[in-house]
């Protein structure tokens, strides 16, 4: 039933209160099952979600607001999967005490027109998990977009079995409606402006509301200053700064404001002079209120609404003030990309005027210092007992840092963020399940663990085959099953493996049912031969599709009710993934032998699946799916033909060259992709013109690939693997040359100081592509007397590499036809976009920036 009227909320009402008696007598399992299930349909439609959200309220950034719901999704999940919110959730049998979990009842959530969809899947996530019913108060201006996002909720619950009417909505909100659900529902959690917190407070029910944000952020005099200001900007572009957290002054030393000035205009920001200040003073506030109008707008647009022209690449205004007074109208919280700078004398000021910023309406919300802090540690001290903010951040963009679980893991992920008791509020933390105290919390920025994980073993040489293969028999296996292609297996490359195995008495089975692009039939067939053939070992022979393929029935053989199409969902963090990917080797080890030098599958955690019907590729990524062994025997790739070795080695190349400037780069995998990229250069282009001679030229290509592929292993690709794989997908180009292609461009692309946006990883602090694609020039010994110079030597000497292989120079080249390009093009690059490298990409990505590298490519 619809809700528009007094009576119809009543009557919905009563439908959520017996679902939630209902509700409130389930089990800790199945309230799991129902909490996983909404995560997963949240992440899945988190695209769609974003761009109603934009069309319907004309505010924020479509690619954020993807982020937000896809956060809402995986991170909430994953902080709280484990989280007991049923029956006895703690016992000590020493001091004889249990804490029982029992839920409140119904929640009345209240959610702003600026995070409609995000808000939305946070708070359904957070009452199922509690066994509370919710029913959701939209803002008017984005009503179908929250009741969108309520309803993909609600399916979920139910199918998988939660009662029908756990999750409720006003169609048509008014703040009669609102005022009234608040006044009946059992506890109100409210999201939005002061007036309707306020309200939510005065509705007689329990409450837990935000206040409003005046961020203030102090870069000392000690700060790294180009991480200061690019995670200000990050912070403060963040869907257009609408982020309640987000920066709205920062305040800045006289001994280095000129210094910080001079990086903010380097990375994108404007400097308004005083007559254009008072422009967008009047466009930007009426009657002293924040003109709605401008909220979530674009920097570039708040210019233009004001008369002022500035470069459409301007990311941030920034007016230079000195009052802290209520009538400066800069000195308030502005919901968009506008930031007010201060030169003060000294800390000491600093801290004071940030003080006042807090007073004048962000009291208990969020204040930032940009410091060293380990040599500056009674400063740090000082600024977290001075600042009465609930988050109170060190060297953190306040927006990311906000919402918890990312710039510190200590922080709870949320999108609804309390102020305390200092703004009004009944809790001081970032809200989750159960709240009990005020808490302040002072978080330095960290760096989470990184790794390197590689095979056990890799056995590389020529001829070193045989004598690999008879390490099985040192390792007590019996039973082999092999993978393969149909050509491989008529040329006899299978007997190679066979003979040893009948040597050292090891049972073996051949599965050759394998194609380029290993579809989900095939993969299962091969599985299903697995469970009956029982082996101890699955050796898979060929390039990358054999590979692959080995690793999914690998899975299916260990795992036959693994779903992989929810292992394939993407991730923003491998660790947070919302589903786990089950542990393998209790059956069977896993032997890959590589049969070109390219595709690194050899080495890596990656294996993509191709659905028969829908044609929809599934990426897989887990080090569950790395190989125990790796055999790179050069006699294997000594027939190569010529187009092969050339499509393959560039896709070599790209992995190494992506891997070098990926956001995940580490001292571990540097060093390896460097190597790989003078290797390929080196000995491609030998391999290619006579590579069945020239067993030195094979063997380097080999290596170089295994090389690049541990390199990239590890710290993941970037976009012009995103691209190449919806290229390939849908105009049939074979993947090497789709990489090939896309190289030059996505090189010129990410070789800039001030992208538009930053991507979001804590151990990647400012930009660097284009000084790491001069590196690589530096490597190869390319020439350039500075960091632009090189980069352009780099795509030179890319593109004159192809052309002695004889790869296309662009898309068209490769035969694709213009109209059928320009009919998928929008298609390819939103889901360029979503793929799981654009996640690494060193510059993140905008969907018309894919697109327009796509036509440049073209």
């Amino acid at each position: 039933m619809k809700v528009t009227n007094s009576k119809e909320l009543k009557q919905k009402l009563n439908e959520l209160r017996e679902a939630q008696k209902k509700f409130a007598t389930y089990t800790q399992e199945q309230v799991d099952k129902i909490f996983k299930q909404c995560a997963i349909a949240a992440a899945k439609e988190r695209i769609k979600l974003s761009k109603l959200a934009v069309e319907e309220t004309a505010i924020g950034f479509v690619e954020d607001k993807i982020i937000k719901n896809h956060f809402a999704a995986e991170y909430i999940y994953n902080k709280y999967k484990d989280e007991k919110t049923c029956g006895i959730i703690e016992h000590d049998e020493a001091l004889g005490i249990a804490k029982v979990a029992e839920p409140i009842g119904i929640v009345a959530a209240i959610i702003p027109t600026t995070n409609p969809t995000s808000t939305t899947i946070f708070k359904s996530l957070i009452s199922l998990k509690t066994r509370n019913a919710i029913l959701f108060s939209p803002h008017p201006r984005a009503k179908k977009s929250t009741i969108t996002a309520a309803k993909l909720i609600l399916d979920a619950a139910v199918k998988a079995g939660a009662p029908k009417n756990i999750i409720g909505w006003i169609d048509e909100p008014s703040i009669e409606l609102s005022q009234e659900l608040m006044s009946e529902a059992d506890i109100v959690l409210a999201t939005g402006g002061p007036s309707m917190v306020k309200a939510a407070y005065s509705s007689g029910k329990p409450a837990i509301g935000v206040g409003a944000g005046n961020t203030p952020a102090i870069i000392d005099e000690s700060a790294d200053i180009e991480m200061a200001v690019s995670s200000i900007i990050l912070s403060k572009t963040y869907d257009n700064g609408v982020i309640c957290a987000s920066e709205q002054s920062v305040l800045i030393p006289n001994s280095i404001y000129e210094k910080v000035k001079e990086e903010f205009i380097k990375r994108g920001a404007y400097i308004l002079n005083k007559n254009e200040m008072v422009k967008v003073k009047e466009i930007m506030f009426k009657d002293g209120n924040i003109n709605a109008g401008i909220v979530g707008k674009a920097a570039y647009t708040i210019a233009k609404m004001a008369g002022i022209k500035v470069p459409e690449t301007t990311k941030i205004l920034i007016g230079e003030i000195q009052s802290v007074e209520r009538d400066e109208l800069f000195s308030h919280e502005k919901l968009s990309p506008v930031l007010a700078m201060y030169k003060v004398k000294d800390f000491d000021e600093a801290l004071e005027k940030a003080q006042r910023l807090i007073h004048l309406g962000g009291n208990g919300h969020t204040s930032s210092l940009y410091i060293n802090s380990q040599s500056n540690k009674d400063k740090v001290k000082k600024f977290g007992l001075t600042m009465k903010t609930a988050r109170t951040f060190i060297n953190m963009p306040s927006s990311q840092g906000a919402s918890g679980d990312l710039y510190n893991f200590a922080i709870a992920p949320s999108f609804t963020l309390g102020c305390g008791t200092w703004g009004g509020n009944s809790v001081s933390q970032n809200v989750e399940p159960r709240q009990l105290l005020n808490i302040k919390s002072v978080a330095e920025r960290r760096e989470n663990m990184l790794w390197f994980k590689v095979p056990q073993k890799i056995y590389f040489k020529y001829g070193c085959l045989g004598f690999a293969l008879k390490e099985l028999k040192d390792m007590n296996r019996k039973r082999a099953f092999i993978v393969t292609d149909k050509d491989l297996f008529k040329l006899g490359y299978v007997n190679k493996i066979t003979s040893v195995l009948d040597e050292i008495n090891v049972e073996y089975s051949v599965f050759s049912d394998i194609k380029s692009d290993p579809t989900i039939d095939s993969v299962k067939k091969g599985a299903k031969e697995m469970l009956s053939f029982e082996p101890d070992t699955i050796i898979s022979i060929g390039g990358g599709s054999a590979m692959d393929a080995a690793k999914i029935m690998h899975l299916l053989y260990e795992y036959p009710e693994a779903e992989i199409e929810n292992l394939a969902i993407r991730f923003m963090d491998i660790r947070k993934r919302i589903c786990d990917f089950p542990k393998l080797g209790k059956k069977a080890i896993s032997v890959a032998i590589p049969t070109t030098a390219g595709t690194g599958s050899e080495v890596t955690p990656f294996a993509v699946i191709t659905d028969n019907e829908t044609g929809m590729k599934y990426p897989l990524t887990s080090y569950e799916l790395t190989p125990n062994m790796a055999i790179i025997d050069t006699e294997l790739m000594m027939n190569m033909p010529k187009g092969l070795t050339a499509v393959t080695g560039i896709d070599a190349l790209v992995h190494a060259v992506e891997a070098y400037v990926s956001v995940m780069a580490t001292d571990y995998t540097d060093g390896l992709a460097l190597r790989a990229i003078k290797m390929i250069f080196k000995y491609l282009p030998r391999a290619y013109r006579n590579g069945k001679e020239d067993t030195e030229a094979r063997e380097k290509m080999a290596h170089a690939s295994n090389i690049a592929g541990m390199a990239f292993a590890n710290s993941f690709l970037g976009i012009c693997h995103s691209m190449a794989h919806k290229l390939g997908a849908m105009h049939h180009v074979a993947h090497g040359v789709a990489c090939a292609v896309l190289i030059e461009e996505v090189i010129k692309y990410n070789a800039t100081d001030c992208p538009i946006k930053q991507t979001a990883f804590p151990q990647y602090k400012y930009p660097n592509a284009k000084e790491k694609y001069a590196e690589i020039a530096d490597y190869l010994n390319l020439k350039g007397s500075n960091d632009d110079e090189k980069v352009k030597a780099l795509i030179e000497a890319i593109s004159q590499l192809k052309k002695e292989l004889g790869i296309p120079k662009n898309i068209s080249a490769a035969g694709i036809d213009k109209k059928d390009f320009y009919l998928t093009l929008d298609e390819m690059s939103e889901l360029a976009y979503d793929d799981q490298c654009t996640t690494a990409n060193p510059r993140y990505p905008l969907i018309n920036e894919i697109k327009d590298i796509y036509i440049k490519a073209f």
